[in-house]
């Protein structure tokens, strides 16, 4: 009888936390419900006049980079999930602007790559004129099995030139992205540093021989 009562007792038991886990997970659905009405609910000139507000000390030629271009005012229009018509134009209208290397060598010198991609300097109004930028990509990427410090923002990019098996397509993909992500991927999380001007020509290709030369220790 003892171990019929105990029995009945954890039937009720798992009952209970059943209905707490059902109670929790429908807390959590309307609370991203009311996020979404609030966000919905918010006036897009509102955001634009705080967002200005808060670079009005930036130079006159910072204010204008902080106007939308077409692509992302579809981007955040679409909240990152364009149509797939529109992702079509934005890639194409992207890939326009993507400008190869003249001698086509787009795979420069891995070394100077890995520095550019510890470099997390450049892009802020307050920096002195002879700053020079860096991709700041571990930020997103793990590159190397030797650094620990790594974002996962975007993926792993361990072997990439290997598991690519260093293809010129590839290496001509990895340069476009680089140069501008949106020309690859619509809406892309990724900065468009080419075509931003946050990084020259030189220093992607630097970067795109990180990822691809053999020697470099992504590959390893």
């Amino acid at each position: 009888m003892k171990t019929i009562s105990k029995f009945a007792a954890l039937i009720l038991t798992a009952a209970g936390i059943g209905t707490l886990a059902l109670a929790a997970q429908a807390q959590t659905a309307a609370k991203k419900a009311d996020v979404a009405s609030t966000v919905k609910k918010v006036d897009p000139a509102l955001v634009d006049t705080y967002v200005k507000a808060t670079f009005g000390k930036a130079p006159p030629e910072w204010q204008a980079r902080i106007e939308p271009d077409e692509t992302l005012k579809l981007c955040n229009q679409y909240r990152n999930d364009v149509p797939s018509a529109e992702a079509d134009k934005i890639i194409a209208r992207e890939l326009a602007k993507v400008v190869f290397p003249a001698d086509g060598k787009m795979l420069g010198d891995w070394k100077e790559g890995k520095k550019i991609a510890n470099n997390g300097r450049g892009g802020q109004f307050s920096d002195a004129p002879d700053t020079v930028s860096g991709g700041n990509c571990y930020a997103c990427h793990q590159l190397e099995k030797a650094e620990l410090s790594y974002g996962t923002i975007g993926p792993s990019l361990l072997a990439y030139g290997k598991d690519r098996k260093y293809a010129p397509d590839e290496i001509k993909t990895t340069f476009t992205k680089i140069y501008d992500s949106h020309a690859v991927l619509a809406c892309s999380n990724m900065p468009r540093f080419g075509a931003n001007k946050v990084l020259t020509e030189k220093q992607i290709t630097d970067l795109v021989a990180l990822l691809f030369d053999p020697e470099s220790p992504v590959n390893k």
